[in-house]
């Protein structure tokens, strides 16, 4: 539930971290600054990062000794797991849908991409990952300067929120969530396989509380559901600098 209520015990408490815009800037590494304060969190609290990028970005971003620096590490929402360290659990669509779902989706998608004019379009405009497709009009090779550009060129245009709007006409009963996250992509996924899908395997772990923290927490926001959820306590940050700034406040006062 995204509550005002600031808990400063750290007995069987856990901190669920966003990477995009939360622990880091979209798509930069977590600055010195921010590793050390993780670092500090963790004499109180276990602390987990849940993404919707796979772990190979998520390490780029996090550091090459991610597992090791955080209790848990939740790649694509959960699908590829890593608890204490140690390989945890995976899972993928395909297994989930089915070939015929998935190329339907996808050469739907590529369909609708190609009608769309934009100031750049590079490679990459489908990611096939385990538990999700990572969809980008623009393609995931743009530079970071290419992704600033069409990032205010989607909020004026909602080039993205009209692209999940059709496809959720188009393949409506087919058990899919298309979600927003980041600058330039939507990630699409079975039902219930959102971020959510990493408190399932916390079940077991019996936190008395779960914080989590994230920026894109509104409706259609890909941290909107585990925000939301009534086993976590939500937290809507606008930075990293104001992620640190409440976690400040809940554990070093």
């Amino acid at each position: 539930m995204a509550a005002e209520e600031r808990e400063c015990s750290s007995g069987g408490t856990l901190c669920l971290f966003d990477v995009d815009g939360t622990l880091t800037e979209a798509r930069q590494k977590i600055t010195p600054d921010m590793a050390e304060f993780t670092e500090r969190l963790r004499e109180k609290v276990k602390v987990g990062v849940v993404g919707g990028s796979d772990f190979a970005k998520i390490k780029e971003q996090l550091g090459d000794e991610v597992v090791s620096s955080f209790d848990y590490v939740f790649a694509e929402n959960g699908l590829v797991a890593y608890k204490a360290g140690k390989f945890l659990a995976k899972q993928s669509i395909q297994s989930c849908v089915g070939e015929e779902v998935l190329q339907d989706l996808i050469n739907y998608c590529l369909n609708y991409m190609a009608k769309i004019k934009l100031p750049k379009k590079r490679g990459t405009f489908i990611e096939f990952r385990n538990g999700m497709l990572n969809i980008s009009p623009i393609g995931r090779n743009c530079s970071q300067e290419e992704r600033i550009e069409f990032f205010e060129l989607d909020k004026k245009e909602k080039i993205r929120e009209n692209f999940v709007a059709d496809l959720r006409r188009e393949f409506a009963g087919r058990f899919l969530t298309f979600s927003i996250g980041g600058q330039i992509s939507f990630d699409v996924f079975p039902e219930g396989w959102d971020k959510r899908y990493c408190l399932g395997l916390l079940e077991s772990d019996n936190y008395k509380t779960i914080h989590f923290f994230g920026d894109k927490t509104s409706p259609g926001g890909n941290d909107y559901e585990i925000f939301s959820d009534a086993r976590t306590i939500g937290h809507s940050v606008t930075s990293p600098d104001d992620t640190r700034r409440i976690c400040d406040e809940l554990f070093f006062h």
